[in-house]
């Protein structure tokens, strides 16, 4: 089956559409990819998805922007299909991820009742209006009223293509947001850990933003943070946020690291290649500590972070005799991977399996994820 996998992260670059050929049969599992492009966001739109994230804001325009992300969805579609050169009537089904503009998996007090939630905008109806395509959405809602957090969701994929009977790994995303699943030898699925480790590109991003007055938003290459030095004690500061010390299943987002966060460190006065730098740190030492807990020496790494060389060789260099390499070596370009999940997890939808793994979770079972907008 030809599948189309949509993905827009918590980094807010853009948008990312896999088309991949999927296989199924019995315990096989095999996936071609067949193309890949990432569509940036226009700055306006970017500004206008930041306004209603994690924050209070009136309802007309988080409906506005949902369609008008359905319309940039379907656009992003057609054009990797033109630019792949695949014909759209061969693409059976997409599965989108959406933006996510609040997250909040551990219940909280509301109204009297224990709530925990998330919500995801980018109207799938539009997408299967203009595309002519079946398309899946939603898919965290389902672990959540199962009793999970609701993410995070790749590790259902991660144990799909990077399960080992004779070696552990770790997979290794680094977004907005970092990320990894931990893959025993043999792992039957209720084996898998997976978590967020704290945040990836997203503090850096922020930083460099304000950096460079709006020119640029990330680090390319790390050069900000390799020119400067780490403040020793604003990481040992925030190296001590209780998020770290949580134990899995967890997740995280721009509620703990997002707008307030990045204000934070700038209240402190300290210069901002030096908050750069130190922002890096925060996001190597995370990565590294949970995966040296592991004892695997096995890394497999993806995500936008791997293009910051900086970064990569302070995890290299914190993982001392552990192998990383890239999802590249499996076939899969290490920015293509979280859009490919989601056209798996689409797959599975339309198969009826379920495709959360509650070890990661912490679902009370394993449910059937997303919700359905089938083509005219």
């Amino acid at each position: 089956m030809r599948v189309a996998g949509i993905m827009s992260g918590t980094s807010l670059d853009g948008v990312d559409v896999a088309i991949v050929d999927i296989e199924t049969k019995r315990s096989a599992f095999k996936i071609k990819p067949v193309a890949f492009r990432s569509k940036l966001y226009p700055k306006a739109v970017r500004e206008a998805i930041l306004g209603v994230s994690n924050s209070m804001t009136h309802t007309a325009a988080i409906a506005r922007l949902s369609f008008l992300l359905g319309e940039i969805y379907s656009e992003a579609m057609i054009e990797t299909c033109r630019w792949g050169k695949v014909p759209l009537d061969s693409v059976a089904l997409i599965g989108i991820h959406g933006q996510t503009i609040f997250h909040e998996g551990a219940p909280v007090e509301f109204l009297g009742r224990r709530i925990a939630s998330t919500f995801q905008i980018g109207e799938a109806a539009v997408v299967a209006e203009r595309t002519g395509i079946h398309t899946i959405s939603n898919f965290r809602e389902r672990d959540i009223a199962a009793g999970g957090q609701g993410a995070p969701l790749v590790p259902y994929v991660d144990y799909l293509l990077f399960r080992d009977s004779r070696t552990g790994c770790v997979a290794l995303n680094i977004g907005g947001i970092a990320n990894v699943t931990i893959l025993p030898a043999r792992a039957r699925k209720d084996q898998v850990v997976a978590f967020d480790t704290g945040p990836g590109n997203m503090v850096i991003d922020a930083l460099v933003l304000r950096f460079t007055e709006a020119q640029e938003n990330l680090d390319r290459g790390g050069r900000i943070a390799q020119r400067s030095h780490v403040h020793a004690r604003l990481l040992d500061s925030m190296l001590a946020d209780p998020y770290f010390a949580i134990a899995p299943p967890k997740t995280c987002g721009r509620e703990q690291f997002g707008a307030e966060f990045v204000s934070g460190l700038i209240a402190t006065g300290i210069p901002l290649e030096e908050l750069i730098a130190t922002a890096t740190e925060l996001t190597a030492r995370t990565i590294t500590d949970a995966i040296r807990k592991t004892g695997f020496t096995e890394v497999i790494a993806s995500g936008g972070g791997v293009r910051n060389r900086f970064l990569m060789r302070r995890i290299a260099a914190l993982l001392a005799g552990v192998r990383i390499s890239t999802t590249a070596e499996f076939g899969i370009d290490p920015q293509a991977k979280e859009a490919i999940a989601f056209a798996v997890l689409a797959c599975e939808f339309v198969k009826r399996s379920p495709a959360n793994l509650p070890s990661a979770t912490g679902a009370r079972l394993q449910v059937r994820l997303g919700k359905s907008s089938p083509a005219r």
